[in-house]
C-alpha cells in the first residue's frame, strides 16, 4: 500500500485524497493562531489583575507576539524552500505549542512577553507555508474555495475563544488559556508529519542574515516606540532618537534588498499591481482591524461591567457571520469582481469599525450584537478578498516570495494596530483612570473613530486596481461572459 503523503515523481503532484486532506491539515494551524489570540484577548483583565498591572499594559502582550511573527515570518519562506515545507510546518506547531506552555507558567509580565515571542516565533512558520502549500497544489481557479474552506474551521476559534476565555476566566486559572493549545498542537503534529505535501526547492541561495537583522530590527524599534508614545516612560528626545534609528535600519534594508540578488524580502513583487494592491491595501486595513480584538473586552469588561463570559459571547455574533459568508464568497467575487469588493467593502468595514463609537453604558445589547454581526461579515469578505488576490499574477516560482511578504505585512499591521489602538486609548485616558469605566469608554470610543477613519481611506489603495484584475481567481471574466452571452450557458 502506497504512503497517502508520496506525491508523484514526474509530476511531483500530491494524490487526490491529500489535495482533500490538505486544507483541513492547514486548517489545524490557523485554527491554532485564531484560538489563541482570541482566547487571551478575553483574558486580558483577568491577567492585567493577576500581575498587577493596568488593562492597558497588556497591549504588550498582545504586540510582542504579533511583532514576533513579523520579525520571523521574513524567513519562513527561505526556510521551507530550504528543508521542505512538512518539516518546517510540523517545527513550527511544535514550537508554537512549547512556547504556549511556558506562556502559562509565566509569573510576570515581563516573562509573559519574553514567551509570547517564542510563540511568535513558531507561528511565523504557520501561516505563511500553509498558504504556500496551498497555492502549489491548487490551481488559481480552485484558489478561491481552498482559502475560503481554510478559513472556516480558523474561524471556530474566534467562535469558541472569546466564550471559552470567558469560562476559564471565571472558573479556572488563566493559565489555562494558554494549555488549550496542546491538545490541538499535538493532533496537527501527528497529521501534518504523515500527510502534508513536501515541497522544497533542489538548490536555494544563502539567507540574506544582513538584511534579517536591518528589517527585524527596524520593526521591533518603531513598534517598541508606538508602544511607549504617550505613557510617559521615555522622553521626547529619546523617542525621536528610536524613531529615527528605527527609520535609518528600515531604510538601509531598502538599499539592501536593491543590491542583493536574493533578498530577504522581494521587493521586485510590488511591481505587480494585484500583488501591490492586496499587500498594501491588506496592510492599512488591517491596522484598522488590528486593534478591534484589544479593544473589545476593555469596553465590555471595564468599561460596561460585563462578565468575562458574557465579553465574549457579545464577540461571538462577529464569529458566525464571518464563518457564514465563507461558503458565498466564490459566487460574490465571480460576481463583482475584486476592484467592486475590495473598494466598497472596505468603506463599510471602516463605517462599521466607527459604528462602535457609539457603544455606550445604555446601548442595547440586541444593538451591539447586531453591529458585531455586521462587522463579522463584512470584515470575512475582507480578509479572503485581500488573501487570494495576493496570488492573481504571481507565477509558481514567486509563490514563496509571495507568501513571505503578505503574511509579514498582515502581522505588522496587527501588531500596529494592537500598539496604536493602546496609544490612542492612553491618549485620552490618564493613567489615573485607566480603571474607571466612563474614562475607558470614552477613550476607546476614540480609538474606534480613528482606527475606522483609517480603514474608510485606506480604500484608496484599491481603487488603483483595474476591472479585470484577480479574474483568473474569482473567475469575474467568466461570469462577465456568461451575462452577456447567456446563450452560451444554455450548451
Amino acid at each position: 500500500m502506497s504512503d497517502p503523503s508520496s506525491t508523484s515523481p514526474s509530476s511531483n503532484e500530491p494524490s487526490e485524497s491529500i489535495k482533500r486532506l490538505l486544507p483541513w491539515l492547514v486548517a489545524v494551524a490557523f485554527f491554532m493562531q485564531s484560538l489563541d489570540t482570541t482566547i487571551l484577548n478575553t483574558a486580558v483583565p483577568a491577567i492585567a489583575r493577576a500581575m498587577d498591572v493596568t488593562p492597558l499594559d497588556m497591549k504588550a502582550v498582545l504586540a510582542s507576539y504579533t511583532l514576533s511573527l513579523a520579525v520571523f515570518i521574513p524567513i519562513s519562506g527561505w526556510m521551507a524552500d530550504r528543508f521542505g515545507t512538512r518539516r518546517v510546518f510540523a517545527s513550527a506547531i511544535g514550537l508554537f505549542t512549547l512556547g504556549s506552555i511556558l506562556c502559562g507558567l509565566a509569573t510576570s509580565i515581563e516573562m509573559l512577553v519574553a514567551c509570547r515571542v517564542i510563540q511568535g516565533a513558531g507561528g511565523a512558520m504557520m501561516m505563511p507555508v500553509g498558504r504556500m502549500t496551498l497555492a502549489r497544489t491548487f490551481g488559481k481557479a480552485d484558489l478561491v474555495r481552498a482559502m475560503s474552506f481554510v478559513a472556516i474551521p480558523s474561524l471556530v476559534g474566534p467562535m469558541i475563544g472569546p466564550v471559552a476565555g470567558g469560562l476559564i476566566v471565571a472558573y479556572l486559572h488563566w493559565s489555562i488559556v494558554f494549555f488549550v493549545n496542546i491538545p490541538v498542537g499535538l493532533v496537527g503534529l501527528y497529521f501534518v508529519r504523515r500527510y502534508l505535501p513536501d515541497y522544497r526547492e533542489e538548490q536555494t541561495h544563502r539567507l540574506d542574515f544582513l538584511g534579517l537583522v536591518l528589517f527585524g530590527g527596524g520593526i521591533a524599534l518603531l513598534s517598541y516606540v508606538l508602544e511607549v508614545f504617550g505613557e510617559n516612560k521615555l522622553g521626547m528626545t529619546e523617542i525621536f532618537g528610536l524613531l529615527g534609528i528605527a527609520v535609518a535600519l528600515l531604510a538601509g534594508y531598502g538599499i539592501r534588498a536593491r543590491m542583493t540578488d536574493f533578498p530577504l524580502l522581494d521587493l521586485g513583487l510590488f511591481k505587480l499591481r494585484t500583488f501591490r494592491a492586496a499587500v498594501s491595501g491588506g496592510f492599512f486595513t488591517r491596522l484598522g482591524l488590528g486593534g478591534i480584538p484589544f479593544l473589545f473586552p476593555l469596553l465590555y469588561q471595564i468599561g460596561l461591567g460585563f462578565s468575562p463570559v458574557q465579553s465574549g459571547l457579545l464577540v461571538l455574533p462577529q464569529a458566525i457571520a464571518s464563518i457564514g459568508l465563507k461558503t458565498f464568497m466564490p459566487a460574490i467575487l465571480a460576481r463583482l469582481g475584486y476592484r467592486n469588493v475590495l473598494v466598497g467593502n472596505t468603506i463599510v468595514v471602516g463605517i462599521m469599525i466607527m459604528s462602535f463609537a457609539t457603544v455606550g453604558a445604555h446601548t442595547p445589547i440586541w444593538l451591539i450584537v447586531l453591529q458585531a454581526f455586521i462587522l463579522g461579515f463584512f470584515t470575512s469578505m475582507q480578509y479572503t478578498s485581500m488573501n487570494t488576490l495576493v496570488y492573481a499574477d504571481v507565477d509558481a516560482s514567486q509563490t514563496s516570495g509571495a507568501s513571505t511578504i503578505a503574511a509579514t505585512g498582515q502581522q505588522l499591521a496587527i501588531s500596529f494596530g494592537v500598539a496604536g489602538a493602546g496609544l490612542i486609548a492612553a491618549i485620552f485616558v490618564p493613567p489615573s483612570l485607566h480603571s474607571h469605566p466612563d474614562a475607558l469608554i470614552h477613550g476607546v470610543q476614540q480609538s474606534f473613530l480613528a482606527l475606522g477613519i483609517l480603514t474608510v481611506v485606506s480604500s484608496v489603495v484599491f481603487m488603483e486596481l483595474r476591472k479585470d484584475d484577480g479574474d483568473a481567481i474569482s473567475q469575474h471574466d467568466s461570469q462577465q461572459h456568461r451575462a452577456a452571452h447567456p446563450e452560451s450557458a444554455e450548451h
